[in-house]
């Protein structure tokens, strides 16, 4: 019974983030929008590694594609990579504190960031190299600590029930 739980809530905060990602939010504040969907993930894959694999991340990462436009498989490979190094180390960033915890998925959100750029060089569309491209890893990292206290208190929460 506890793994349908967290898989509920899963499956939940997942479709959450989705919304998240496509809600229309003010031009100026575009550039500060994180990548809410591979923020969950990453946090799901710490939580509970034997339930999110890498198969998972490629197939919530092609309904990303396909909710924001991109190019299909972009979003895909990214989630897909990073989900892999997150089970990967997953036994040692569950001993580290949350800010060490934090640095890792900045490189996450910071790789996932570099993939975007690559792809859409090959596309023809590149995006200017400024600093506003690489806030959402900056603004994802500063939103790490709320995202992990809220998904910990509901799966505890639900747990207790």
């Amino acid at each position: 019974m506890n793994k349908k739980l967290i898989s509920n809530s899963y499956w939940v905060s997942i479709a959450a983030a989705m919304g998240l990602n496509i809600f229309a939010i003010p031009i100026s504040l575009k550039d500060f929008n994180p990548d809410w969907v591979l923020l969950i993930l990453i946090y799901w894959v710490l939580a509970v590694p034997e339930r999110v694999g890498v198969f998972n991340a490629w197939v919530i990462g092609l309904f990303v594609d396909v909710l924001t436009g991109r190019l299909l498989g972009q979003h895909a490979l990214a989630y897909a990579l990073i989900v892999y190094a997150s089970l990967r180390f997953h036994k040692w960033l569950r001993q580290c504190l949350l800010p060490q915890q934090s640095l890792f998925i900045f490189f996450c959100l910071f790789f996932s960031q570099a993939m975007e750029f690559v792809i859409e060089t090959f596309q023809g569309d590149a995006p200017q190299l400024a600093l506003s491209f690489w806030m959402p890893a900056f603004t994802g990292i500063l939103l790490t600590p709320f995202i992990y206290m809220a998904l910990r208190m509901s799966r505890t929460s639900e747990r207790m029930k």
